[in-house]
């Protein structure tokens, strides 16, 4: 019955076969329109009508369009990696959701299932992958004087730009710029052979993102994202985009999904409850599994000992293997 209120309600300002997916939940009213772009006025006239009918509700409309398939660049043109036979994106529509830790302890994870492993720390603006395995400060080397030679740490090969930069210089670069720096760290690194390569996107759904989408030959995308709203909003944005460019979307990992007081042990849902869960389902895509807002986790990427290199057996880390178990059989390796 609400949804076909709001249907109604939305009919009276927009197309409703540009409605592409309506989300409702306890708090929330996320509608997307596709193919259509949007009108200020409209859009507020709508959300005053929708709010005033569901006061306990926030209102959020997301409009989308068509990514052209070449887009300053032609579609065929990949950027050739040798050696490797599966990439994997990790991503997420906003920073500060746990991207680059989930990215290097999937790595780590996918590395134990015994196959061989590359990390690309492509988060040109914010690269942590060397803090967190243990290089930072340390330079990349070349044994030829051509190619890069990959650190190799926890039995997983990487590269960063972040070795190529001292730590605190920021990047100030246009978009073509960063992507023929990460060109530069996928195709001119000497990787030998490689089962799957997972690249640490940076987060957003900007140039960079749709440049590197239709670049590389990926396997698929994992979105990462925190239960709360806000973040699933951008959440769902990066899945559209990448559905766009024609990468499957291997699945949403939702991190920080819980924390459990380390004195009572009481469960606690800080920052909302199952949203990730509940925007895969209704969006069609497969859950991958909740990451536990947990201290170690956190202290250990400080250190530089992944949680999944530090204690293998724990409780944390079986998530991140559980997650890398269900892209093992996406990609059938």
């Amino acid at each position: 019955m609400t949804e076909n209120r709001i249907k109604e309600i939305v009919a009276k300002y927009l197309p409703l076969e540009n409605l592409k997916s309506l989300q409702i939940s306890d708090n929330r009213i996320i509608a997307e329109f596709e193919q259509i772009s949007e009108n200020k006025q409209i859009s507020e006239k709508l959300k005053q009508e929708l709010a005033t009918l569901f006061p306990e509700k926030k209102v959020n409309l997301l409009f989308t369009q068509k990514i052209s398939s070449n887009i300053g660049i032609k579609e065929t043109e990949k950027w050739k990696i040798g050696g490797v036979k599966h990439i994997i994106g990790v991503a997420s529509g906003k920073g500060g959701v746990g991207k680059s830790t989930t990215a290097v302890n999937l790595a780590l994870a996918l590395s134990d299932k015994g196959l061989k492993v590359a990390l690309v720390d492509a988060d040109i603006y914010g690269p942590s992958v060397p803090t967190m395995l243990g290089y930072e400060g340390m330079p990349m080397m070349s044994a030829d004087g051509v190619h890069f030679s990959a650190f190799n740490n926890y039995g997983v090969e990487s590269v960063s730009i972040g070795s190529l930069i001292d730590r605190d210089t920021p990047i100030i670069w246009r978009g073509v710029k960063a992507c023929g720096a990460i060109e530069q760290l996928v195709t001119q690194t000497n990787w030998g052979e490689i089962d799957v390569m997972v690249i640490d996107m940076p987060p957003g759904t900007g140039d960079i993102q749709i440049t590197l989408s239709q670049k590389i030959n990926f396997s698929g995308m994992v979105i990462v994202s925190t239960p709360q709203d806000i973040a699933l909003i951008d959440a769902i944005k990066g899945i559209n985009m990448f559905k766009k460019t024609g990468i499957e979307i291997l699945g949403i990992v939702e991190n920080m999904s819980y924390f459990i007081c380390p004195h009572c042990g009481e469960k606690t849902n800080i920052f909302g409850h199952n949203g990730a869960k509940e925007t895969a389902e209704k969006m069609g895509e497969t859950f991958l599994g909740g990451i536990p807002l947990n201290m170690e986790i956190r202290e250990t990427s400080d250190s530089g000992t992944p949680i999944v290199a530090a204690n293998p057996d724990g409780e944390q880390a079986a998530s991140y293997e559980k997650i890398a178990e269900k892209i093992m059989l996406k990609l059938g390796v």
